[in-house]
């Protein structure tokens, strides 16, 4: 079997599975371990999955630019945000980052809601500017030009201070085992942040994120309290989660 081949069969393999492994992924293309490890390894390189130790797992479909984000599976996010809107109450004080899910939930918060958002996204800050009850606390910063965010030391001093009822929060990837992570260091960094700072996170994510993995680290997913997709919260790709005691809708 050609390299070509094998590399192509280990991606239908991940598309299917999530996930490969080593020792079953050498069986398969009847070739050694090391052969898999440097073919898995080649594949990463060109940003088509995410090696890990033992194997390998799948990354994110998720365009990067915020511009394209925004476009990308607008239906879907509408479903997460109609889902997610039951939490918010009023008098509470909640963190919204910069998903675009937590975008499309600023675009439905009802106007006699009276709560008070914390932000580091520009697009929820302009969505919000005009709401007659909602207050908003921006979180500068330095801009993160390809997610219209503010990201460092300013913007971490800000969340610290707070204690909120509630973090929405917008997922990059996220995986039972392997936790919450992201593409992006600093996100990462102020993410982490957020969700100890919260009394309740809750994951905004479509299903495609689900089961995938970023280089930087976030935290383990049962810091989660409840999980929001698109589908069917009997899907059995969420049973992992569901099973690790998060709520999952």
């Amino acid at each position: 079997m050609v390299k070509e081949e094998r590399l192509q069969i280990i991606i239908n393999t991940l598309d299917k599975d999530s996930k490969v492994r080593l020792d079953a992924l050498s069986a398969l293309l009847n070739v050694s371990e090391d052969t898999v490890r440097r073919d898995i390894k080649e594949l990463d390189s060109q940003g088509l999955l995410r090696a890990v130790r033992g194997g390998a797992i799948s990354r994110s479909p998720i365009p990067q630019h915020y511009r394209d984000r925004e476009k990308y599976n607008q239906q879907h996010k509408q479903a997460i945000a109609n889902k997610a809107l039951q939490f918010l109450k009023d008098g509470q004080v909640v963190f919204f980052d910069g998903g675009t899910s937590v975008v499309a939930l600023a675009t439905i918060l009802p106007t006699d809601l009276k709560i008070t958002i914390i932000t580091n996204s520009f697009p929820v800050a302009n969505i919000l500017e005009d709401h007659p009850s909602a207050e908003v606390i921006f979180a500068g910063g330095r801009l993160q030009k390809t997610a219209f965010t503010t990201i460092g030391q300013e913007t971490i001093d800000t969340f610290k201070k707070v204690r909120a009822d509630i973090c929405m929060l917008g997922i990059c990837s996220l995986h039972h085992s392997m936790g919450i992570t992201s593409i992006i260091y600093e996100d990462a960094q102020l993410n982490n942040i957020m969700i100890s700072q919260a009394q309740k996170t809750i994951a905004l994510s479509a299903l495609e994120k689900i089961n995938t993995v970023e280089p930087y680290y976030v935290c383990p997913v049962d810091d989660v309290d409840v999980i929001i997709t698109e589908t069917d919260p009997d899907n059995a790709i969420l049973v992992p989660y569901k099973n690790l005691g998060i709520e999952v809708i």
